[in-house]
């Protein structure tokens, strides 16, 4: 039903002219606590040790590299076939930035392309995480593998065994273990000076975020909401409840303090790691939050999400820094309030419109759905797979999309893997989108 837009040269077009403008009005702009740029969410933030620079990828296709001190978009990059899942900034200034394509692009400073590309995994990559010493690149990806990439040049070490896709991955503080977690919900700690078998630790939900800790901890999240605490042998050391929906991106301080989870209806937890607490929540325009970062000061945090914006919080006091800004005025689910379907609807607003006078955006336009075969929405750029797929959207289809994931339900989709348990809840979502989506003349009948 959704996938990111590869070929929209409309859409592609608009945003090369925001960025373009912003570029020649951040240039000599006054800091602000906002940073946009972006033409579609962002998926992925990553900062500097000295916390000058920011490298942002998004939905859109493109990175930015920010310069912090200025709030002022340095560079744009623009290579992947696809959106930009993860991003990394090497010890040397170097930019990597890893997409839905599959590949991971490392880049220079100076360069509109980049100096190398490595290529191996064969679906999209979700993760990025590099080792303490800056001389290794893990990636993990949904062709349910981990690599490791030596920087310096070589053949990458292929990690198998995750029977679905693989969302997370990091390396331990000794750089000894890399820590990868699944859809499968399994977290696996893969031992990286022999060949020996990973510890493998069943979790109770699909994992999308993995984060390791100095002292050795690890923390693990996802669709259940709940944050589990791991040793580094993987024994559990106790949860925190983050949320009753979706974990989708976590974050440590560089202290090891706090630990910030965001999730799928926007919303960031913010989690005291010691006393095993959660201390306060950043509650932002009601969006999907897709990624999170720390400044080196352990209290700033940056929120990347669907409103295409990079944000910036106090962490210590929930605070949002500035100025709060609404990308758009209007919530198009306004009229909708306490509508059960429509609030599970809000986690995809970011991508789908409803109505025929709107546009498509990251997906298709979702007005007229039922009873439309998928990937025949004239003016949307599909993959090839999913016009091979013989599915015709109705009420049962979308709610088995839903009750099995876009992954396995519609195989070829950049939708992102989500899944609705509740029999209920998929029940108001379709009831909700009949309602919403059809055409003006069968509503109410």
């Amino acid at each position: 039903m959704q996938e990111a837009d590869r070929n929209n040269g409309r859409y592609q077009l608009r945003a090369l002219l925001v960025i373009g403008a912003l570029i020649a009005v951040l240039g000599t702009a006054p800091a602000a606590a906002q940073l946009r740029g972006h033409g579609g969410p962002v998926r992925a933030l990553a900062i500097s040790s000295d916390g000058q620079t920011l490298l942002s990828g998004s939905f859109d296709g493109s990175a930015i590299r920010w310069s912090l001190g200025r709030d002022a978009a340095e560079q744009v990059l623009r290579f992947h076939a696809d959106a930009v899942n993860a991003t990394a900034l090497l010890k040397d200034g170097r930019a990597v930035t890893a997409g839905a394509d599959g590949r991971i692009a490392v880049w220079s400073s100076s360069k509109q392309q980049p100096e190398a590309v490595l290529e191996g995994h064969t679906a999209p990559i979700a993760a990025l995480a590099l080792s303490p010493d800056g001389e290794m690149l893990a990636s993990a990806a949904w062709d349910h593998t981990v690599r490791l990439w030596p920087l310096a040049g070589g053949t990458p070490r292929v990690l198998e065994g995750h029977a679905q896709n693989v969302n997370g991955v990091a390396f331990s503080a000794d750089g000894k273990t890399l820590i990868s977690v699944s859809y499968d919900l399994t977290l696996r700690i893969w031992p990286l000076d022999s060949s020996a078998a990973p510890s493998i630790v069943t979790l109770p939900a699909p994992l999308n975020s993995v984060v390791a800790f100095k002292d050795g901890e690890i923390a693990a999240a996802g669709a259940d909401g709940n944050i589990h605490f791991l040793d580094g042998s993987g024994n559990s050391d106790g949860e925190v409840a983050a949320g009753p929906i979706p974990v989708i991106a976590m974050a440590v301080s560089r202290d090891g303090a706090l630990l910030a989870a965001a999730d799928i209806r926007g919303s960031v937890a913010i989690v005291d790691r010691k006393a095993r607490t959660l201390v306060r929540r950043l509650v932002g325009p009601g969006l999907p939050v897709w990624s999170v970062a720390f400044m080196p000061d352990n209290g700033t945090l940056l929120t990347g999400g669907a409103d295409n914006m990079i944000r910036r919080w106090n962490a210590l006091t929930g605070e949002p820094i500035g100025a709060t800004i609404q990308e758009s005025p209007n919530d198009p689910l306004a009229a909708y309030a306490g509508d059960r379907g429509a609030e599970i609807f809000r986690a995809c607003i970011a991508c789908h419109t409803l109505t025929p006078d709107q546009v498509n955006k990251a997906g298709p336009t979702l007005s007229g759905i039922f009873g439309r075969k998928i990937a025949t929405l004239p003016g949307y750029s599909y993959s090839e797979p999913l016009k091979k797929l013989d599915i015709v959207w109705t009420p049962e289809t979308v709610s088995k999309l839903f009750e099995i994931g876009p992954a396995a339900y519609t195989p070829g989709t950049k939708m992102p893997e989500q899944r609705i348990g509740s029999d209920e809840d998929r029940k108001a979502l379709v009831q909700f989108l009949a309602r919403v989506t059809a055409p003006p003349v069968n509503r109410g009948q």
